[in-house]
């Protein structure tokens, strides 16, 4: 028999009140489906998953008319809402995160006698992920000429094109007509003055009719959607052609592959959990996935681009402009800094890897989809 929970002992597991739940009951959001052997209303196992996602909005600070929204959307299953869950509570970490690392520097300020201005104090408190780190990338995060090549050759004959997350605008087609899509506001002001229209929106809800460009591109972005696949979806949705770059985490291969992670940053790993596999990415945008390696020089500063020159990560603008920094958090990020410096000093590092020398270029994951 399918197990059946009372109202109190649901209460009980889920740290609420009896009164919590009898409210959700009055207003139609979690309504016990069952009764119990002696007759009183008892919850069902999907009555126990719907309170689940009810709670976690709550925790996110919804109200409860918003959350009825999310939990009967008609257009999700329980997967897809529990990757949107998962977005949205990353993207809470993330920005305490932030938070956690100004406060940091503020006590360090403070304890050489100088004192942050107001506007620095109270900035973070509005601050995303991207808009954290964002005032960091004009510095670093540039069009790597080889790298473009490859996307641009991909759009094909398209001449109309869609940029979803599109950040500052780097790898946008100077010769096609371009319409970008960027959901933070930092990120949308660096944009230069002769660059793109932008739209402030989401991957997962994109503000366009079905076919209407010729093709749609996302470029290193993907990591960051609350729900990849959704987004891509929405790509194939509103374009004809998709091309996006991203990561490729599948199997255990990708632990031993960049020394970074492999010596220096293992919590890395703990960023990719539930991350989709590079085969439900290529199933979403309908095409195939192609290896993308990175030269030696790479131009743009994203986390794998400096796998031959090691001191560059010990340069705070550089580290700065890449979200994975922001996210393993400050206590990680010092860390790995501190012993990669003790090893690139004492020529550790040098000898530990001596075959990247010779290397042009490197397969360090990096993928093109092409649908």
């Amino acid at each position: 028999m399918e197990e059946r929970l009372t109202v109190g002992r649901v209460a009980e597991l889920a740290g609420v009140t009896v009164r919590t739940l009898h409210h959700y009951d009055e207003i139609g959001l979690l309504r016990p489906s069952m009764r119990s052997a002696a007759g009183y209303r008892a919850y069902s196992a999907e009555d126990v998953e719907r309170l689940r996602e009810v709670l976690a909005y709550r925790r996110l600070g919804f109200g409860l008319r918003e959350i009825a929204d999310l939990v009967d959307d008609p257009a999700t299953d329980t997967v897809a809402r529990l990757r949107r869950l998962r977005g949205l509570l990353l993207e809470q970490r993330d920005r305490a995160a932030a938070m956690v690392t100004a406060i940091d520097r503020e006590l360090e300020a403070r304890a050489m006698g100088i004192r942050t201005t107001p506007e620095e104090q109270l900035k973070v408190f509005g601050a995303q992920l991207y808009d954290a780190i964002g005032s960091a990338y004009p510095a670093t995060r540039r069009t790597e000429p080889r790298i473009a090549a490859r996307i641009w050759d991909a759009l094909g004959d398209a001449r109309t094109v869609l940029n979803v997350g599109a950040g500052t605008g780097s790898y946008e087609p100077r010769d096609r007509d371009v319409t970008a899509v960027e959901p933070s506001a930092v990120m949308r002001a660096l944009r230069p003055a002769d660059a793109a229209p932008c739209v402030a929106a989401t991957a997962e809800s994109l503000p366009f009719e079905d076919q209407s460009f010729d093709a749609a591109m996302a470029i290193s972005t993907v990591h960051h959607w609350p729900d990849p696949v959704a987004g891509l979806r929405e790509m194939r949705r509103v374009a004809r052609r998709v091309v996006v770059l991203t990561y490729d985490a599948d199997g255990t291969g990708w632990r031993q592959r960049f020394w970074l992670t492999r010596d220096y940053l293992p919590e890395f790993a703990d960023l990719l959990v539930g991350w989709p596999s590079l085969a439900d990415l290529t199933r979403a945008v309908g095409g195939r996935a192609e290896p993308v390696l990175i030269p030696w020089d790479c131009a743009d500063g994203f986390f794998e681009a400096y796998w031959r020159r090691p001191e560059a990560y010990l340069d705070e603008h550089v580290r700065r402009a890449v979200s994975v920094w922001t996210r393993v958090g400050p206590q990680a990020e010092q860390r790995a800094v501190s012993r990669l410096h003790e090893d690139v000093s004492a020529g550790r590092w040098a000898e530990r890897n001596r075959d990247l020398v010779t290397l042009d270029a490197a397969e360090l994951g990096l993928r093109l989809l092409v649908g």
